[in-house]
C-alpha cells in the first residue's frame, strides 16, 4: 500500500503543505468516489424483478403464514364437522363419520397451497440473499472509506509531528 507524500516548505516561519498525489487507487479519494455507486434498495429491486405469478405466490405465502389463516381453517373445520354431526339429519350434507366432502376440499386446499407456499418461501429466500448482498456491498464501501480516512489521519499525524519537531528545533535556535 502506497502512502501519500507530502513536502513541507517553511517560509518565514509559516508552514505550507504541498500535496503530491501517489496514493494507490484503492485508497485514493477520487477513486473511492468513482467506486461509490448509489446505494440500491434491495427491496425495491427485488419487487421489480418479480413476475405476476411470483407476486401471487408471495401474496399467498404471506397470507397463509399468519395465525389468522390458521384460525379461519380451524373455525371452518369446526363448523363443518359440528353441522354435519349435530344438525338435523335432513340438513346434513357430509355424513358422519367419513366427512368425505370435507376431506376432499381440505386435500384440494393443501394440494394447491403447498406448491405455492414452497415457491413463496424460495422467493423469500432469494429476497433475503439480495438483502444480504446489498448489506455486504455497503459494508465493503464503508470499509474502503474507513481505510482511506485512517490513512489520511496517519499522514496528518506524521505531518503534525514533523511540524512540531521543526518548531521545537527552530525555537531552540
Amino acid at each position: 500500500m502506497k502512502s501519500e507524500k507530502y513536502d513541507i516548505h517553511i517560509c518565514s516561519k509559516k508552514f505550507h503543505l504541498m500535496h503530491t498525489k501517489s496514493l494507490s487507487p484503492q485508497y485514493n479519494l477520487e477513486e473511492l468516489k468513482k467506486l461509490r455507486a448509489p446505494i440500491r434498495n434491495a427491496n425495491i429491486a427485488y419487487k421489480e424483478s418479480l413476475t405476476p405469478l411470483e407476486t401471487f405466490a408471495l401474496w399467498i405465502t404471506e397470507r397463509v403464514g399468519h395465525l389468522g389463516f390458521f384460525f379461519v381453517i380451524v373455525a371452518w373445520t369446526a363448523l363443518w364437522l359440528l353441522w354435519n354431526t349435530l344438525a338435523p339429519a335432513s340438513a346434513r350434507f357430509d355424513p358422519f363419520p367419513a366427512f368425505v366432502l370435507w376431506l376432499f376440499i381440505s386435500n384440494m386446499i393443501q394440494i394447491f397451497l403447498m406448491p405455492l407456499i414452497m415457491i413463496g418461501q424460495n422467493l423469500q429466500g432469494r429476497h433475503a440473499e439480495a438483502r444480504a448482498q446489498a448489506d455486504f456491498d455497503v459494508n465493503v464501501k464503508a470499509e474502503r472509506e474507513i481505510e482511506a480516512i485512517l490513512q489520511h489521519l496517519e499522514i496528518q499525524n506524521d505531518l503534525i509531528l514533523k511540524i512540531l519537531a521543526h518548531q521545537e528545533s527552530s525555537h531552540h535556535e
